[in-house]
């Protein structure tokens, strides 16, 4: 029988090299550790309560906010989805109208179901000929609060799966001005702020409420996250709420990587960046000479409604090949033994940190630019390609026939998916990673829409939400 701990142990023997989170890359000469077993502890004397830290857990959150600039830190140890819950219900109240950008991860809609919220969607740029969102624009912010009055929350992903950064500034003064808040899903942003060639935290920008998982981008353990506040009045209800959301028993070995991750920080974060940045630079000059595939890089900043771009985010266009980006992630995974963090239709994405080595960047470099060399295609085929993958990301806005937390108290039924067209979802369909709902509970199934998804299941991409034993069912109001 297949045991999940012998078949981990038996995966890192091997050679396959981690594009992807956590942040660590089980670098374990960069990050070394006890025996778990030898530290893994309740709430005993001298040890404090994360849901009531008054000693060591508080000096930790103390040190978080200190390093960050926030005006308060709150560690969290069931990911950035408790941070993002706890953050949109203490800063709302039930019934609220909030705006939210629509490509919002999942845990933002929950939020909205449990709290019974009223949605407001304001959209990303579209860039061209990719199926890369763009950023959110703080006109459009503008013109949705002019627009529908009472809002009291925006809500926004910054940066982006792929490193796209908004003009939080700029977005944030917009809210304030309306008298709503800004809460920032910064949950792969944990890292900047410490080097120049990386962008600025949303912290600094004047976001009220910034959450980051540490373990996306950072040597840390999965699961553990940070939700920063700017906000000293909303944060006896994050405390009230973060004690919903997470466990009441809160694991002592996720805090203590926490601790670690940040006196790595306090003491080596210059250093560490300062080469991190240096390789990052090699391997995009390396991979100037692509001829077919190609890397998202800064010549999209300032297009699009992108402000910045976290270049450790390594984009690969497929458009300009007879590859589909599930296809290249094969390539990479099967014969190089490297494995990227997600594929979409026409790109494939890698992560990358501190903990990256030379001989990590070395290895994707070289396996692209070999890669590259075989996907030639003609001008017709290449026209052909890209065309059909600029009809498929055109921005889809269902309409919505009840709010999200009312078609989840509906009686609802499984019909398959291609004869849902007209009926009301009751549940949340999405690509993943990363996430972010392409229908919502509530919202009318359109034939583009259905169209759209069984797409992607046919080029490989994970599509969550649908069930049935071929995946071809989907759950609707009854």
């Amino acid at each position: 029988m297949e045991r999940l701990y012998d078949k981990l142990n038996s995966y890192n023997e091997e050679d396959y090299y981690p594009m992807h989170m956590p942040g660590h890359k089980r670098n374990t000469n960069l990050m070394q550790m006890v025996n778990p077993y030898a530290i893994d502890i309740t709430e005993i004397e001298g040890f404090d309560n994360l849901h009531h830290a008054e000693g060591i857990l508080k000096k930790l959150s103390d040190r978080i906010s200190q390093l960050y600039g926030a005006e308060r830190s709150f560690p969290l140890v069931n990911g950035s989805t408790a941070g993002i819950l706890a953050g949109i219900s203490a800063a709302t109240k039930r019934g609220d109208k909030v705006l939210i950008a629509r490509n919002s991860h999942k845990s933002v809609y929950h939020a909205m179901v449990l709290k019974g919220l009223k949605p407001i969607y304001c959209y990303p740029q579209q860039t061209d000929e990719t199926s890369v969102n763009g950023g959110i624009l703080a006109l459009e912010i503008e013109a949705a609060l002019i627009t529908n009055k009472n809002i009291k929350l925006v809500v926004i992903t910054s940066p982006t799966y792929e490193g796209i950064v908004s003009d939080i500034r700029a977005i944030a003064e917009t809210a304030h001005q309306h008298g709503a808040l800004l809460l920032v899903d910064e949950a792969h942003g944990a890292h900047f702020g410490f080097h120049e060639g990386f962008p600025i935290s949303a912290v600094g920008l004047g976001a009220d409420l910034v959450i980051q998982s540490f373990h996306k981008t950072l040597p840390c353990f999965t699961q553990t996250a940070v939700l920063h506040s700017n906000r000293r009045e909303v944060n006896h209800k994050i405390e009230q709420y973060l004690a919903i959301y997470q466990s009441s028993s809160p694991s002592y070995l996720l805090m203590a990587g926490i601790d670690r991750l940040i006196s790595l920080l306090e003491d080596s974060a210059k250093v560490l960046f300062e080469a991190y940045y240096e390789r990052l630079k090699g391997f995009y000059l390396t991979l100037g000479e692509l001829k077919n595939l190609s890397l998202m890089n800064r010549s999209i900043q300032g297009k699009f409604g992108i402000y910045d771009l976290d270049p450790s985010k390594i984009t690969i266009f497929v458009r300009n090949t007879k590859l589909t980006g599930h296809q290249l992630q094969e390539m990479l995974r099967e014969k190089y033994h490297i494995v990227m963090e997600m594929e979409a239709s026409d790109y494939v994405l890698g992560m990358t940190s501190i903990c990256d080595t030379q001989e990590g960047f070395d290895r994707l470099a070289s396996a692209l630019l070999a890669i590259d060399t075989e996907v030639a295609i003609t001008k017709e085929k290449l026209k052909n390609h890209t065309e059909s993958i600029h009809s498929l990301i055109q921005p889809m806005i269902p309409k919505a026939a009840m709010l999200a937390f009312e078609a989840y108290e509906q009686e609802s039924e499984q019909i398959k998916l291609q004869s849902s067209i007209g009926r009301i979802s009751a549940t949340f369909v999405s690509l993943f990673p990363p996430g972010s709902p392409l229908l919502v509970p509530g919202e009318i199934i359109e034939e583009r829409a259905i169209n759209y998804i069984q797409l992607m299941q046919q080029e490989g991409i994970t599509v969550t939400g649908l069930t049935g034993e071929q995946k071809d069912e989907i759950e609707v109001v009854d």
